[in-house]
Parts: C-alpha cells; sequence; structure tokens
C-alpha cells in the first residue's frame, strides 16, 4: 500500500503527541517503546524509522508537552479581559481540572524532579522551553522593568508548578483542593492586586 508524502510526518507526530501524555502521566520510566508503539498500532521496529533512539523521543516528547501547554496558556489569554490575563492563567493552572489531567497538564510540574537528571544536552532544550514561557507570562506581572516582571515571573511559576506537584501527590482530595485554594488565593493577591 501506498501512503501519502506526509504519512510519515503524520506518524511521527502522532508518536510525539502520544509520548507527550503518556511521559507526563507516567514519568519518563515504565513501559517502553514497545508498549507506546502498540498502543497506537505501530511496530517497535517501525520506531527507528522515526527517532534515533528513546532519549530522542523522550526530548521532543517534553517539549511537546509545553507547546502544549502554551496553547493552553494562549486560549486562557485569548478568552480573558483586559486586565484579568494573570489572574486567569493562576486559576487555571492551579484548578482541580488541571490537577487531575496529568497526562495533558504542564510538563514542569508533572517531570521537574526528573528532568533535573536528564543529560545536559536534554535540558538545554528545556531551559528553551521554560523561558519562552517566563517571557509570555511576565507581560502579565507586575513591575516597573523587565528584569523585575520576569523575577515575579520566576516566583510566580516555580510556586506555581511546586503546588500542583504537591497536590497531585495528595490521595485526600480535600486536602488537594485546599492547596489549590491556597495556592491560587497567595499568588493573586501576590501579584494581581
Amino acid at each position: 500500500m501506498r501512503y501519502s508524502p506526509d504519512h510519515k510526518k503524520q506518524t511521527r507526530e502522532r508518536i510525539v503527541r502520544a509520548a507527550a501524555r503518556h511521559v507526563r502521566q507516567n514519568g519518563t520510566k515504565g513501559p517502553g517503546i514497545a508498549d507506546l508503539m502498540g498502543k497506537l498500532e505501530l511496530t517497535h521496529g517501525g520506531f527507528y524509522k522515526h527517532f534515533r533512539n528513546k532519549q530522542q523521543l523522550l526530548a521532543e516528547a517534553i517539549l511537546q508537552g509545553f507547546d502544549e501547554t502554551e496553547n493552553w496558556f494562549g486560549e486562557t489569554l485569548g478568552k480573558a479581559e483586559p486586565g484579568s490575563e494573570l489572574k486567569m492563567i493562576i486559576e487555571r493552572y492551579l484548578s482541580l481540572q488541571h490537577c487531575s489531567d496529568l497526562a495533558g497538564g504542564c510538563p514542569v510540574a508533572a517531570l521537574s524532579s526528573e528532568i533535573a537528571r536528564f543529560p545536559r544536552a536534554m535540558r538545554v532544550h528545556v531551559d528553551r522551553a521554560i523561558r519562552k514561557r517566563i517571557k509570555l507570562i511576565s507581560n502579565f506581572l507586575p513591575g516597573s522593568t523587565d528584569v523585575e516582571r520576569e523575577r515575579n515571573c520566576l516566583v510566580l511559576f516555580s510556586g506555581m508548578a511546586g503546588a500542583l506537584g504537591l497536590a497531585r501527590a495528595s490521595v485526600d482530595l480535600q486536602l488537594r483542593k485546599a492547596i489549590l485554594k491556597a495556592s491560587r488565593e497567595f499568588y493573586i493577591r501576590a501579584f494581581c492586586n
């Protein structure tokens, strides 16, 4: 059977999207390439037509996760009333829905402790994605200079990712809700008033 010229590209994109969800849901350890390819009804051997190795897929999957959450931030900003953008970002990021969507959520909250152990070459790509997010969000933070707004954004972003990670770690739904609510209220009061 002949495939369209875009078939290989589309298959590769499908693998990366599935891997991005899989990695955020399960971490970087766990079922391997054969399992992922099987779920996509592709062969294990076919994996090597698209990627040199598992590390390449892992790096691309994490960056795909960043791209997906950047789109999510863009949607959030598009719906926000002027002046309420940051509040809406905080509320949506620290929501029970985002907390429950491990596979579709922020890769920093899901994977930061694992990313810290990656080879430097992989972490450079993650640094770039984090800087891109900081640049996007810092525009909505208070501060008299770009440097001050970016500093505030570093505090906000690292705190929100940590709060989300802590809430996800809790098995007690009431504690999870309390962590998210307290964090939302704190960051809104600190940065939106």
